[in-house]
């Protein structure tokens, strides 16, 4: 299980008010700050890291543009992730919807940060299974 994870971004300050909105809808804020880094999560049980589960930092984003997905409670979620993120300067790269062709039950939206990263909401449908 991933514990945390992160990336390099161009603008620090423009990427915290871009991701401080796109991830309000998972109750994701910002957890902890160093300078030239932010952590952003969303602070559910105990055990969860104090500093939050995705970070983002001051330096040269990495290339190609890296991929992250965050999981989604519904299809609402991530409805409403896709308008938080367009509202907060990102642009569309896959609006919300059915994905069957990665599984029954796949619901998602894709968006590009200010830096191009492909940042996606999903959703994995009720009736989903995945194998043990």
């Amino acid at each position: 299980m991933i514990d945390h994870t992160g990336f390099d971004v161009s603008n620090l300050e423009l990427s915290k008010a871009f991701y401080l909105k796109a991830l309000a809808p998972f109750g994701y804020a910002i957890l902890l700050e160093f300078e030239g880094a932010a952590g952003f999560g969303a602070q559910t049980g105990v055990g969860d890291d104090p500093g939050g589960d995705f970070w983002i930092s001051a330096g040269e984003p990495q290339t190609p543009r890296t991929h992250i997905a965050f999981h989604a409670a519904n299809e609402e979620q991530v409805n409403e992730f896709y308008r938080a993120a367009i509202e907060a300067g990102g642009k569309d790269n896959g609006p919300p919807g059915p994905r069957p062709q990665y599984h029954e039950g796949y619901y998602a939206a894709f968006v590009l940060d200010p830096d191009g990263y492909n940042v996606e909401a999903v959703f994995h449908g009720t009736g989903s299974s995945r194998p043990a």
